[in-house]
């Protein structure tokens, strides 16, 4: 089967909703173990719990990837019981929207200590089993706000920044430990946070909000999660085994085509 993940282990961070449940999804459907992280625990029941039913395999962890010590020990518990540590997937992450004048102290090490940290904490964990296995594959979700300045969204673009170089350096830095680190930069994707954000700031102009906001991307929509996933499956495939150190942008024509 291309792009097997079979008996290889996977921790997904963030993996109760939206891009991470995608990837928690298709990891399982190519026979990966999935190990999800998440604070939400009701949010990963679920996600297990379907992924279960179709006879695959998937385990639930309450983490909060911003608390170093309860990373540490999750990431452990899962080496014991598996054995090895496979892929390390960071999706878990925290929005924001303002400029820099009305983003609060508070907001800012909020969305610091999920957004950067938690990739940190999750990578400070796992690195040490992949380099006892001379293996591993990490990849972390940053965003095209890493790349280019969007309206209102300071603090947000400012961890993104922050996770593409940790991905640079993670993959320099191991390389010749037989490990992989890429990043995955999406434009807009049609999550649940999606539809929330419109349902608190647009009440009543959601539809128009929504597809004013699609428009932005000249492909004319937004993402799917699973096309979000799709990608992330080949990089953390044996398939993609000759790239490490990139990132990429999968945003409908967001970076190279808006004029």
């Amino acid at each position: 089967m291309v792009f097997s993940l079979k008996d290889k282990v996977s921790i997904i961070t963030g993996g109760g909703s939206g891009i991470g449940k995608a990837i928690a999804t298709i990891f399982a459907q190519q026979g990966s173990k999935v190990c999800i992280l998440e604070l939400n625990t009701s949010s990963s029941d679920e996600v297990v719990n379907a992924i279960v039913k179709k006879d695959l395999h998937a385990k639930g962890y309450s983490c909060n990837v911003a608390n170093q010590h309860e990373v540490k020990a999750t990431v452990e518990a899962i080496a014991k019981e598996f054995g090895r540590i496979d892929i390390l997937v960071n999706c878990a992450g925290v929005a924001h929207i303002g400029k820099l004048e009305n983003t609060s102290e508070a907001d800012f090490d909020r969305l610091f200590n999920v957004n950067v940290k938690g990739v940190y904490n999750a990578m400070h964990a796992a690195i040490t089993y992949m380099k006892n296995q001379k293996s591993g594959v990490i990849l972390n979700l940053a965003s095209v706000a890493s790349s280019v300045g969007i309206a209102d969204r300071f603090a947000y673009s400012m961890t993104k920044g922050a996770v593409s170089t940790m991905t640079l350096s993670v993959a320099k830095d191991y390389v010749k430990e037989g490990i992989r680190c890429n990043s995955i930069s999406p434009g807009r994707v049609h999550t649940p946070f999606v539809d929330g954000f419109l349902k608190a700031n647009y009440p009543g102009k959601e539809e128009e909000m929504f597809d004013k906001l699609s428009k932005t991307q000249p492909i004319g929509r937004m993402a799917k999660p699973e096309e979000i996933a799709h990608l992330a499956l080949y990089l953390c495939s044996d398939e993609a085994s000759f790239i490490t150190g990139s990132d990429y942008p999968i945003d409908g024509g967001f970076l190279k085509l808006n004029t």
